[in-house]
């Protein structure tokens, strides 16, 4: 049986991610069944735009099913995970490049995969219960899934702040960092649902005032710490000030992988001078097609997921450690292994 209900539906084309025990974690073959609905959609006129959403309270989509990844990536074997970043990566681009409206209903928690499923839509719905993060870091991986780009895009300084620490934002935060376009009441979201069903028409999707956006308030505080291009003058503009919110960011920094915050905050810095998705992903799919090899992505698997003793012992002790020759030869080009943008059919052609 399938994870995700894929229909037409009225006038709208419906992705429904149908595991909410697991959170709606995303499974490569989800991911193939969700792009292959989104070509055939795009040149089906009787289609005038797309719903995402996902059953159950808790998730939206709590990230990517990462079990098979780590089993084949302790073995050895660096193909699957290679593969299914580079499918997934072309999903997330055809999102973000739709020809037709898309609608994401995000409840819960949306993190990692979950980002790049919804948070790239041409209109992203949030309700009370919204958690959006990209918590990559704190497993050795950079954000991804297109994520970087929406980090970079995000206010002053508040990109690298939660793409370092991978914080979550509530529903007021989520629009304000442009993760999210619209709040409404989950009560609300069946009939809106509906509607757009029926009448194929986004010109009656209206929001509601949304809740306060408390990140907005520490403004100040992240351009002033978050702005620096080192890692570790990061830690010390955190560690000059006597703030509650400074020191919890300051923890938070100091628990994620060195390596990865490293190439986070170069990859940020790089991507405030585009406006592409492309552009982001390949350069994302640069670290992750390195990761298992060269980088903590293991190993903060196993302490996160595995083990679970929330111990990870990553290459380098301190957020210093990581020199510029590291993070520029994980963000190398490469060559022939560059992400590519054809479909599964032009690259058997």
């Amino acid at each position: 049986m399938s994870d995700v209900a894929i229909r037409r539906d009225g006038h709208a084309g419906r992705i429904t991610l149908t595991r909410p025990k697991a959170l709606n974690a995303l499974s490569y073959e989800m991911c193939l069944e969700i792009d292959a609905a989104l070509q055939a959609w795009a040149q089906d006129r009787a289609v005038s735009l797309v719903v995402i959403d996902a059953e159950g309270e808790k998730a939206f989509c709590a990230g990517g099913d990462i079990a098979e990844i780590y089993a084949t990536g302790r073995a050895g074997d660096y193909s699957y995970a290679r593969r299914f970043w580079r499918d997934e990566y072309r999903m997330n681009a055809r999102i973000a490049e739709f020809p037709k409206p898309v609608v994401s209903f995000l409840q819960g928690f949306t993190m990692g995969g979950g980002v790049g499923l919804g948070c790239h839509a041409s209109h992203r719905v949030v309700g009370d219960s919204s958690q959006i993060a990209m918590p990559e870091c704190g497993i050795g991986l950079v954000p991804d899934v297109g994520g970087s780009l929406l980090l970079a895009r995000a206010p002053g300084q508040l990109g690298a702040y939660l793409g370092l620490t991978g914080a979550r934002m509530g529903p007021g935060d989520a629009i304000h960092a442009g993760f999210a376009d619209l709040y409404r009441t989950e009560a609300d979201w069946p009939q809106i649902k509906t509607a757009l069903c029926e009448t194929g028409d986004i010109a009656g999707l209206t929001g509601a005032p949304p809740p306060q956006a408390p990140l907005a308030a520490e403004a100040a505080l992240i351009d002033a710490a978050f702005g620096q291009d080192r890692l570790a003058a990061v830690v010390d503009a955190l560690e000059g000030t006597d703030s509650a919110f400074a020191q919890r960011a300051r923890a938070a920094v100091l628990r994620n992988s060195p390596l990865a915050m490293a190439c986070a905050l170069a990859m940020l810095r790089r991507l405030q001078a585009t406006d592409t998705i492309r552009t982001a992903l390949a350069l994302e799919y640069r670290f992750t097609h390195r990761a298992l090899g060269a980088s903590d992505f293991l190993e903060g698997i196993r302490a996160a997921i595995i083990d679970r003793d929330r111990s990870p012992r990553w290459r380098h002790a301190r957020v210093g450690d990581v020199t510029q020759a590291e993070v520029a030869a994980m963000l190398a080009a490469l060559g022939a292994e560059e992400l590519s943008f054809e479909t599964r059919e032009e690259r058997t052609q």
